[in-house]
């Protein structure tokens, strides 16, 4: 089983990126688990959002401490929380950041890319300028990232999920998937 944790703020679409990726791996023939973790959340505010997949059935219910992989949708997250809390040993972090892996001041210990989300959101007028909705992009950047799931199904999942601007989300998507650094 492979377990993910996402970090967002709220209205950047961490939850929804979670279900986007669940449904895509689902899709390919995995069992899948996808929910948020829900305080006061407001709009800004951090949020996280767990993701599971695995070739059998999935009995664990618990928020996921010691993730394989971190997604983090905001890059200003990185001077506000200890996102790598509980990372395995050779984890793997995927940033939305317009830096490069080597330019961020990141353990050893884990496998960085990077890609520039809020830019890719932002050209493809998902949100506003200064608030992108970077979910989509994020997840095509996590289809290359991961090689957890192929960036067809996650736009197919896409246009299943997201009703607003499904073509600008898939090639959003596929943008980022393309602009990945490792």
């Amino acid at each position: 089983m492979i377990e993910i944790r996402l970090h967002g703020r709220g209205g950047q679409g961490s939850v929804i990126a979670s279900k986007i990726l669940a449904v895509a791996a689902f899709a390919e023939g995995n069992w899948v688990q996808s929910f948020p973790k829900f305080g006061v959340e407001r709009r800004g505010a951090p949020v996280e959002a767990f993701l599971r997949i695995a070739r059998d059935k999935i009995f664990i219910r618990s928020e996921v401490t010691d993730p394989d992989f971190v997604v983090v949708l905001d890059p200003s997250l990185v001077e506000v929380i200890d996102f790598t809390t509980g990372l395995k040993e050779n984890g793997s972090i995927l940033i939305n950041t317009p830096k490069t892996p080597q330019e961020l001041d990141l353990s050893d210990r884990f496998k960085v890319s990077c890609v520039n989300a809020s830019k890719i959101a932002a050209d493809h007028r998902l949100g506003s300028v200064t608030s992108p909705i970077v979910n989509t992009a994020i997840c095509g950047a996590f289809a290359r990232s991961s090689g957890l799931v192929g960036i067809d199904a996650v736009c197919e999942a896409i246009t299943q999920e997201v009703p607003i601007k499904p073509e600008n989300n898939s090639k959003a998507a596929r943008v980022a998937f393309e602009s990945t650094l490792f």
